[in-house]
């Protein structure tokens, strides 16, 4: 139900997003989606990619500073207010929504968010038969 994202401490300075970024090619690690959320002196670069725990090692051995979380991944049909549907569900559950972003991956919205209430959200999906992604599921869809 959730599929594992990585969170990139990176300083809010040249060069430091292109290590990062040519340490993936390197590997060979296809991106799926990303985001920057940034203060003034540091960025934290989410990304969803092909392999997370490998990523997560090569950065890692890079002396990147770098996190492996969970996070849940829905899938939602390409039309105006799905997004605000899905949200709705977990508002009127009274479940926070830490942070969320979204993507079209083969015609199909991607919800990704984080939640304080792993258990509760599980429920709501669970309840509410949302179309919640696997990990193997994203990677085969790429």
């Amino acid at each position: 139900m959730t599929i594992n994202q990585l969170s990139i401490f990176i300083e809010n300075k040249s060069g430091t997003l292109i290590k990062v970024l040519d340490l993936l090619k390197k590997s060979n690690i296809q991106i799926i989606a990303s985001t920057i959320a940034d203060t003034a002196e540091y960025g934290i670069y989410r990304l969803i990619c092909s392999e997370p725990a490998r990523a997560y090692q090569e950065l890692k051995t890079a002396g990147v500073a770098v996190a492996l979380s969970d996070v849940f991944a829905l899938e939602l049909d390409n039309q105006p207010g799905r997004a605000a549907d899905a949200i709705r569900i977990f508002s009127d559950a009274n479940i926070s929504i830490t942070y969320m972003y979204t993507f079209m991956l083969n015609g199909k919205g991607i919800l990704i968010f984080r939640t304080d209430n792993t258990e509760e959200a599980r429920k709501a999906i669970t309840l509410n038969n949302l179309k919640f992604i696997a990990e193997k599921d994203l990677t085969a869809l790429t």
